[in-house]
């Protein structure tokens, strides 16, 4: 403990405060018929330009914080003024149009644009996310500093939003919706996220009372869009967690390109620091695709592919976790045998045509198809027993258990395999008419599951088999035998095949308007989902209708602010998932979540020490009828597929952004929430993810007079979350907490060759950026919980939850190159 706090402030005291004013344009400019122009000037003074290449390709770094004029000049086509406003060491792509005609003058154009911030969508720079230290690097990791995401899991991708399940956030790559894998239950098998950092442009979040030209989830949207490749490219990056590739290029004519990136993961280093020694190796790869190709001026066909395979061989050999109070140590001790195999293999490919028949109107037409083979076949057999500590130091038998008050065993088994084919055909259009814009979409979505699940659990205790506690059980021994055929403690047998057909719509209209001198937005919207699920038990056609709105205004005073207002009727029909209730058989009647939203911003920015700075508040509440209330096991989710439960969630959110170091991001963020639940009119209690406060920070440093030193802080503090309840309990009757989660990592990295660094003698001049670094996973070695263990005390009766931690202190090592 007293290392890792001496390597944190050591590397919080060695930065100061720096400055780097420059900011990187780039793009490719094109005549109106799109081809590329060549020899175009563009210049901010007289010693500030440069030139077009023969593709048309710019690039030119320009002085950042401050509006800057960039010109664009040519003989045979009309000037084109710009003006622009740039975050420091940000890089935007601006693709050009000359005409023939008279001069042209832009509007300003900021990072994080106006328009963005009147929708109150939260933009997140990639190549943060690219630095960012965590045990699960990504966008997923960089979510979890934001107010209102939580999750109390470094090795888990999932992430709940405002008091919503991992089953309630909306994904989008590129405008096709991403999904996940249908088995995976723990950290340790969530293997890569879909979305890869590497290949990333722009990443947009909103955290509910979002447009109705989203599809239909309840808590939040991630929209991503891949780049769109200028030039040749590549980039490579190792460490002792795994290693990925990214190469992207043009063609001659710039009409094709293409973008591909390759991962591999290895997570043993992060699951053998564990609590429990296993031999286990969990291997995760995946191959990304973008294909893009420019047929006319008016249209372009991409495609997007995936291939991933996670593969598990997990044989766990023992395990100790000690808990309970300094007066009062306990510990549970178990030994396993057998082992577990689990392969989940996910396949995606999406074809995307955009065409623009009119400069005012645009569609965009896509078909795409997901593929996921998943199975997991286990037999563990664990033995345990629960004791007190022997707590003398110094002792013989300091730190092993004494006086069992618990002995017994426990056999699990699985033979589960899904096969999942998920097709969508999608129709979207875009009609701009000077400040407003229409947009329409359609939506046709088949879905066809086969699942098999086998599964048991049989629990021992002193040499009796532990039946299950069913209405019917009765056990009077040892005055009466007990003559009834043993029975699993927990058993699901169930087969089934399963479609679903969905029609989905929407339509949106939006306005950008002046109330005097105050700009304005509006957006008001609805869409409609309609469903049907076939079995031989098969549900009527099922039908809801969403309106959703959104407005926001920015008086036109002195100080910078915003104020917005948004909310709606909000549907989830169900999916696949939650129509499987606790005992594994399908209700194709469930119908769709409802949740009323409510959501109130304001933004103010500012400039404090000559910085910029933004201050994000926003106060939601929902009200949720018709729930599908669920347990959650680890991040493993089941449903009880009733709807016969209500719920609310309300809280505030704040974030505090800007650069705290100069030319540097970093955010504070608090978040307080409350959401309960009311089980078919029992009384309200927490929901699963009742996440009451949290707290994140992301930092980033570097030294003043060695700026290609750079330090990169993450850190995470959220209240406990309930900590579950046994199999067959009543989790009315088990409401205690699991600990407060509480996580710090630390990167250092040095870069041994960035693009500032235009030496031609430079040894590694053959090379765009190369960086070394350093990461310190976990630096306070904090215990973290993510579920409890129950154990019963054989003399007392007691139910003891004992805790199972996720990982301690990691150092990993990586080093990166870009060409």
């Amino acid at each position: 403990m007293k290392t890792s706090s001496f390597v944190l402030l050591l590397g919080l005291l060695i930065w100061n405060h720096g400055f780097s004013q420059k900011a990187v344009i780039q793009g490719i400019i094109l005549d109106e018929e799109r081809q590329p122009v060549e020899s175009v000037s563009v210049f901010v003074s007289e010693n500030l330009g440069t030139e077009s290449n023969k593709n048309g390709f710019f690039r030119l770094e320009i002085p950042a914080n401050r509006e800057v004029t960039l010109f664009f000049t040519h003989l045979t086509y009309a000037d084109l003024v710009q003006r622009f406003i740039l975050s420091p060491e940000s890089i935007l792509e601006f693709n050009p149009v000359l005409k023939k005609t008279t001069e042209q003058i832009g509007e300003v154009v900021i990072t994080s644009s106006d328009l963005q911030n009147l929708k109150g969508v939260t933009v997140i720079d990639p190549q943060t996310i690219r630095r960012l230290p965590g045990a699960n690097a990504g966008i997923e990791n960089l979510l979890k500093t934001l107010p209102g995401v939580s999750s109390n899991n470094e090795l888990s991708t999932q992430y709940s939003v405002r008091g919503g399940n991992y089953d309630e956030n909306l994904v989008y790559v590129n405008g096709m919706e991403i999904y996940r894998p249908f088995l995976v239950r723990s950290g340790q098998q969530e293997g890569l996220s879909f979305i890869n950092p590497d290949l990333v442009q722009n990443i947009q979040f909103s955290a509910g009372g979002f447009q109705a030209k989203y599809g239909d989830k309840l808590s939040s949207v991630l929209d991503i869009t891949y780049r769109r490749p200028v030039d040749f490219a590549a980039s490579l990056e190792a460490s002792l967690l795994g290693g990925s590739l990214s190469v992207e290029g043009v063609s001659k004519n710039r009409k094709f390109r293409a973008l591909t990136g390759l991962r591999y993961r290895d997570n043993s280093l992060l699951v053998k620091a564990r609590q429990t020694e296993t031999n286990y190796f969990p291997k995760f790869a995946d191959v990304q695709t973008l294909l893009s190709y420019q047929l006319s001026q008016k249209a372009e066909i991409s495609f997007l592919g995936n291939i991933s395979e996670n593969v598990y061989n997990y044989q766990p050999l023992t395990r100790q976790t000690n808990f309970g109070t300094f007066q009062d140590p306990r510990a549970l001790v178990v030994y396993y045998n057998g082992q577990e195999e689990d392969i989940y293999r996910t396949y995606f490919g999406g074809f995307m045509l955009n065409y623009q028949p009119h400069e005012s109107y645009t569609t965009h037409n896509s078909v795409s198809v997901y593929n996921t083979r998943e199975q997991e076949y286990f037999d563990i057999v664990a033995q345990y027993r629960m004791g007190r500590l022997n707590a003398e130091v110094g002792g013989e038998n300091f730190g092993k258990v004494e006086y069992s008050e618990g002995i017994g065993a426990q056999l699990t088994h699985a033979r589960n395999k899904l096969d999942a084919l998920i097709l969508n055909v999608a129709h979207k259009g875009v009609i701009r008419l000077q400040k407003s814009s229409f947009e329409y979409g359609l939506k046709f979505t088949r879905e066809d599951i086969q699942d098999r699940v086998r599964e048991y659990e049989i629990v021992d205790s002193a040499g009796f088999s532990v039946r299950p506690p069913l209405p019917d059980f009765v056990n009077n021994q040892p005055y009466e035998p007990y003559t009834a055929p043993i029975r699993p403690f927990t058993e699901v047998r169930v087969s089934h095949k399963t479609s679903i057909n969905r029609y989905q719509a929407y339509l949106q209209w939006s306005n950008r308007f002046r109330i005097g001198e105050h700009e304005s937005w509006i957006n008001l919207g609805v869409r409609s989902h309609s469903w049907k699920v076939n079995t031989p038990n098969s549900s009527p056609l099922q039908t809801v209708v969403s309106p959703r709105g959104q407005f926001a205004i920015k008086p036109a005073w002195k100080k910078d602010m915003v104020f917005r207002i948004s909310g709606g009727l909000y549907f989830q029909p169900p999916f696949y998932r939650e129509l499987r209730d606790l005992s594994g058989e399908l209700n194709p009647s469930v119908e769709a979540h409802r949740s009323i939203h409510l959501v109130l911003s304001h933004e103010y920015s500012f400039r404090f020490f000559e910085r910029p700075f933004k201050l994000n508040s926003e106060l939601y509440y929902k009200d949720l009828d018709n729930v599908n209330a669920y347990t959650l096991e680890n991040v493993r989710i089941r449903y009880l597929a009733n709807n016969d439960t209500k719920a609310y969630a309300y809280g505030l959110d704040i974030r505090l952004n800007g650069e705290f170091v100069p030319g540097t991001e970093s955010w504070l963020s608090f978040g307080y929430l409350k959401t309960e639940e009311n089980i078919e009119n029992r009384g309200y209690i927490p929901r699963p993810t009742d996440q009451r406060l949290k707290f994140g920070m992301l930092f980033q440093d570097y030294v003043p007079r060695l700026p290609d030193l750079k330090m990169y802080l993450n850190l995470v503090y959220n209240t406990g979350l309930p900590g579950g309840s046994p199999a067959y309990a009543d989790p009315y009757l088990y409401q205690r907490r699991l600990p407060d989660y509480k996580r710090a990592d630390l990167g250092l990295f040095y870069l041994l060759k960035s693009p500032e660094s235009s030496n031609e003698d430079h040894w590694l001049k053959s090379f765009e950026e190369v960086s070394v670094g350093l990461e310190i996973l976990n630096i306070f070695d904090t215990q973290n919980a993510i579920t409890n263990t129950f154990v019963r005390d054989v003399y007392s009766k007691t139910q003891y939850a004992v805790p199972n931690y996720l990982t301690p202190r990691v150092y990993n090592l990586k080093i990166g190159i870009k060409l």
